[in-house]
């Protein structure tokens, strides 16, 4: 039957509570960000770099969710492929801010694997869901 709705309501909600926490995460690090630089001697060239990914991360986050939340609703297997394609670079991200950063902080490594776990759970949704839109 191709009326069959086959957008997954998993992804979509994971989508949902990711978009929230993408902006609780943006704020804890960008505080985290500030607070190292007042506690620690932080060169300005690493500063620069770290708020630079930052940046970079929360523009790339709002770019896949929007279209991973488009691809699913839709049923469109390339825009959630595309997604899917922007979470590896995602995950490069969350590892630099997990090991790479200047100064890492438990709570830098709390923020950060919670960040992975959503890309492990959207990733596989992802994967089911553009399966389902092909069948």
């Amino acid at each position: 039957n191709s009326s069959s709705q086959m957008s997954s309501v998993p992804l979509q909600l994971l989508f949902y509570v990711n978009g929230i926490y993408l902006i609780f995460y943006f704020l804890a690090t960008l505080a985290m960000v500030l607070y190292k630089r007042q506690a620690f001697s932080y060169p300005e060239d690493f500063l620069s770099v770290d708020l630079t990914l930052l940046v970079i991360t929360a523009i790339a986050e709002v770019l896949r969710l929007y279209l991973g939340i488009r691809g699913n609703l839709t049923e469109e297997e390339g825009l959630l492929g595309l997604s899917l394609v922007m979470t590896v670079g995602s995950v490069f991200l969350a590892v630099y801010f997990l090991v790479w950063q200047t100064y890492v902080l438990k709570i830098d490594v709390i923020l950060n694997t919670i960040l992975l776990l959503f890309y492990g759970m959207e990733s596989i949704l992802k994967i089911s869901a553009i399966a389902a839109f092909i069948r």
